[in-house]
């Protein structure tokens, strides 16, 4: 088949790199990037670290509002199908490149994979909410990573379109957080080695958008007291440019990492304190303790398994908390496993 495989997004990459290399020699695939993610850290070196191979198509979309990126790429996207033709359009995830990928195709009537199907957070303040509850509705193959998401499905009517697949970040860090540790310089570059320290990641526009909850936030990290190293999303960078003051001593601002970078830091730190889906995720697997700076999570099994505490931003006792966060000594598989392989054999099988 000709498959379109549509990204724009650091967690869209993670989870496209052991399909495309599944999907290698079996279909003739086109990589589309939208250009959602434009930094080279969060973006070609991610590629490069993956190996994926540079994208067929790319429509450099950039920065933008909401309805403004998600329309020019639906545009972008609309008329590079009419070209190509596909047969078959896969989705990931839950930003404006699923979105508009999502809208473009069903319009044409193309078929969908929605990889990482099912998640609700139940918040509709938040953009990736409504992407996630659209791309489900428009796609006729749902690749669900949990019980919990096939349950949610079930509940919306959409259980004929629904595949227990597991999650494909289990695939992706499998395949590299060897190669991570063997390659990364990053401990070592960044003066870590023998220190303990947490790992901080912010860009939700609810923690980073409002000056005083983000100022908030690192003030209250800054009474933890524990060395933070925080790669800083683009995002977050311009809005922190206006009040440098309000970080404080005990947090390390450094640039975007690649993804074999990150995921060593991940590997070494003591605990992981984000608002990141798919880092939640990453520090699951990597049985890291996971703080997560929301009132909400779509992924609740982590919450569920004692491995993620969740936090209200606004709280003011969130450094005591972090402190007091204890995890279990073991944890349950609830992301999967061989989950590329169970994915291609349904591709396979609808050709």
């Amino acid at each position: 088949m000709k498959i379109f495989s549509i990204v724009g997004a650091r967690p869209q990459f993670i989870k496209l790199a052991p399909l495309s290399a599944a999907l290698a020699g079996k279909h003739e695939e086109y990589i589309v990037h939208t250009g959602q993610h434009y930094d080279y850290a969060m973006s070609e070196k991610i590629f490069e670290d993956l190996g994926i191979r540079k994208p067929d198509i790319h429509l450099n979309i950039g920065s933008g509002t909401q309805a403004t990126q998600t329309g020019e790429m639906m545009i972008k996207l609309e008329a590079e199908m009419l070209e190509k033709k596909p047969d078959i359009i896969i989705i990931f995830g839950d930003t404006n490149s699923t979105l508009a990928g999502a809208m473009a195709a069903s319009k044409l009537t193309i078929p969908i994979i929605h990889i990482e199907a099912g998640l609700r957070s139940y918040n509709r303040a938040m953009p990736e909410e409504i992407n996630r509850i659209v791309a489900d509705h428009v796609s006729e193959y749902l690749f669900v990573p949990t019980q919990t998401a096939v349950n949610i499905l079930k509940s919306e009517g959409l259980e004929k379109n629904t595949y227990f697949t597991g999650d494909i970040m289990v695939d992706t860090m499998k395949n590299n957080i060897g190669i991570a540790l063997n390659k990364s310089t990053v401990i070592h570059d960044l003066n870590l080695e023998n220190q303990e320290f947490n790992l901080l990641t912010l860009h939700r526009n609810y923690n980073v958008d409002n000056a005083e909850i983000l100022g908030h936030i690192l003030s209250q990290l800054g009474q933890l007291g524990e060395l933070i190293i925080f790669p800083v999303h683009p995002r977050t960078r311009k809005m922190l440019a206006s009040s440098p003051d309000a970080i404080p001593a005990n947090i390390r601002l450094v640039e975007p990492q690649g993804y074999l970078d990150f995921i060593a830091l991940e590997h070494v730190c003591k605990r992981i304190i984000t608002d990141s889906g798919g880092i939640q995720k990453e520090a699951y697997i990597l049985k890291k303790p996971c703080i997560t700076l929301r009132t909400e999570t779509e992924w609740i099994e982590t919450v569920e398994e004692k491995w993620n505490c969740l936090i209200n931003p606004t709280d003011k006792s969130i450094a005591s908390t972090i402190a007091s966060f204890k995890v279990p000594e073991s944890q349950q598989e609830i992301f999967g496993k061989d989950v590329t392989e169970k994915m291609l054999k349904i591709i396979n099988s609808i050709g």
